[in-house]
């Protein structure tokens, strides 16, 4: 509870420092006008759940939604197929009401979840890899830079991360336990965590194949546990497969095996075999789960209030990437490739991650499959879901960050947590020493790079391009050699550029490339936006701020000059807009 207080914190002093991300303003235009006026219009591509709790911060602290002409069409839907008035009103009322008084009461919700779910990957790591385990990989959440990158940003990200922990949690209870209250908050939870984003769908498939496998491997059974008609993983010295094979060595007449006292053809003779033994306990499993899928249902027709179109949640879903640029090409070490490369999330994850984690996670892997002291359910239940979601994603995702898989990342450091645990219980001294050095590796990635999280690189970004550049914030200044995107910039650094124009160019007027982000005017900075050809080409005397998003995919189309690569930069802001001073560039 201590670790997650400080967390809070620490990603609360980050949020004071940033601008408005590229994507918050929609979400926050459309959240507002769910909870104050009930009419779901705006920002369909993504469920409304993480929105409307957005929204209702936003109205307990006291900002409304605004009625104009402009906001009232939008509520009437008189706008042209394709357009998407929520950005432009997203930024109106984030510049009326105050960027940091608008961003505080929008990003609260999301600080809290982010906090709570690294309580839920101590709770759940308790029962899975022991109470060591479950502090090591509450640990590594909270001081990760993609999590606590995320951790405010009024985006669907971070939700479904907390959430889908919250998902297999009290699936995993379920499994354990099954009764009527814990079937209910299966429900609950699927609704929840389905109406963060549509992605959350991948999930479905993966508590299906957990429920069914739990009856071929069941979990450990209390002492106090009873058996009912409808728990199918029950499983005792009466009943299990074991027996069924001496069920089949019984004559009709003899007694049966299972010491009822009956004859074998009076109790078991045409329910003793295998396939329908398992037949019959999948076929309630599948009950199980069908009816989570019920609950889940209502779930989300209440989060849409229970609207007049009940496959609202489906037209949506049918809007995922229909605001993305079609065959937009994918930026990956230094150079443009098809949409869609199936290896991307897996070259973020080793980049964006810092290394002393994935060794960890890598290790942690090699002592689950060995393990004797975690159930085969167990491990499925730390293997499962991560697999199917990064698979899932990698073939269907747009490559656009390291948040699209952030559901993955509390998976491996549950798996990270089982080697920590191995090293600091090791007998030789040596082992400790390595588990310290990894946390104190995990620390120095934290602190080396705040309050930029979102920009983090590990130091394998750098290795083999610049050695030279490696600091204390890892491998983050090669990082636009290797991907762009939300990856190094999510339009995040306008404040902090406004406090380095200050105390270097007070009052000059910057020529601002920064694609997707906040109106600049908003923090006071007088800028215009150059011409593509100035950045591809040749820069025009004057002060420069681009973004690195920038930085990594101009100098990779062809025919370009490769000036914003090759000129070192006056200074990097926020580690994600560079500013070059070209005022004597000949």
């Amino acid at each position: 509870m201590i670790a997650a207080v400080i967390y809070f914190f620490v990603a609360l002093s980050e949020s004071a420092l940033k601008s408005p991300l590229t994507d918050e303003p929609p979400h926050i235009a459309s959240g507002l006008s769910y909870v104050a006026t009930g009419v779901f219009r705006g920002n369909l591509q993504h469920p409304p759940l993480l929105k409307e709790l957005s929204g209702l911060s936003l109205l307990v602290g006291g900002i409304r939604w605004p009625r104009n002409k402009e906001t009232e069409s939008f509520l009437r839907g008189d706008f042209p197929k394709g357009q998407q008035p929520e950005w432009g009103i997203g930024e109106q009322i984030i510049a009326r009401n105050g960027p940091d008084r608008t961003l505080f009461w929008a990003r609260l919700p999301f600080l809290l979840i982010s906090s709570l779910a690294g309580i839920l990957v101590y709770f759940w790591g308790r029962e899975l890899v022991g109470d060591l385990g479950a502090i090591c990989a509450t640990f590594l959440y909270f001081t990760t830079p993609t999590i606590l990158g995320q951790a405010f940003s009024v985006t669907m990200d971070v939700g479904l991360t907390a959430f889908t922990v919250l998902f297999f949690f009290a699936l995993w209870r379920y499994v354990q336990k099954p009764a009527p209250g814990r079937l209910l908050l299966c429900g609950i939870s699927l609704g929840l965590v389905l109406c963060t984003k549509f992605s959350a769908l991948l999930l479905l498939p993966a508590a299906g194949l957990l429920l069914l496998a739990a009856v071929l491997w069941p979990p450990k059974i209390a002492p106090e546990r009873k058996r009912t008609i409808l728990d199918p993983y029950y499983s005792d010295a009466h009943d299990n497969l074991a027996l069924l094979r001496s069920f089949q060595t019984a004559g009709r007449n003899d007694i049966c095996p299972c010491g009822s006292g009956k004859k074998y053809k009076a109790c078991h003779a045409d329910a003793s075999s295998p396939s329908v033994w398992l037949c019959k306990r999948w076929a309630l499993a599948t009950m199980a789960l069908l009816t989570m899928c019920v609950i889940a249902t209502i779930v989300i027709e209440a989060l849409y209030f229970f609207p007049s179109d009940p496959l609202l949640y489906l037209h949506g879903a049918r809007l995922v990437n229909a605001d993305h640029v079609a065959n937009y090409p994918t930026y990956l070490a230094g150079e443009l490739k098809p949409p869609r490369v199936f290896s991307y999330f897996a070259i973020v994850y080793l980049l964006k991650e810092p290394l002393a984690s994935i060794l960890l996670a890598l290790a942690g892997f090699a002592l689950l499959l060995r393990s004797k002291t975690i159930t085969l359910i167990g491990k499925l239940f730390l293997l499962v879901p991560p697999v199917i979601f990064f698979v899932g994603t990698s073939l269907l995702a747009d490559a656009l960050g390291i948040r699209y898989i952030m559901p993955v990342l509390p998976f491996a450091y549950l798996l990270a947590g089982l080697a920590l645990v191995k090293l600091f219980t090791i007998v030789k001294k040596w082992g400790r020493w390595i588990a310290v050095a990894c946390c104190l590796w995990l620390g120095a990635a934290v602190v080396g790079i705040y309050p930029d999280h979102l920009s983090y690189f590990n130091e394998s970004a750098c290795l083999f391009r610049d050695p030279a550049q490696i600091g204390i914030d890892g491998g983050s200044k090669c990082g636009p050699l290797w991907l762009d995107e939300s990856n190094v910039d999510y339009g995040q650094t306008l404040k902090q550029l406004k406090i380095w124009l200050d105390s270097h160019h007070q009052n000059q007027t910057v020529r601002l490339a920064n694609p997707l982000g906040f109106p600049a005017e908003a923090y006071g900075i007088a800028n215009v936006e150059p011409e593509i050809l100035e950045l591809a080409r040749h820069p025009l005397p004057g002060l420069y701020a681009v973004s690195a998003r920038l930085i990594a995919r101009i100098p990779a189309v062809p025919g370009t000059r490769d000036w914003l690569r090759r000129t070192p930069p006056t200074a990097i802001v926020g580690h994600a807009l560079y500013v070059f001073d070209t005022t004597h560039t000949p």
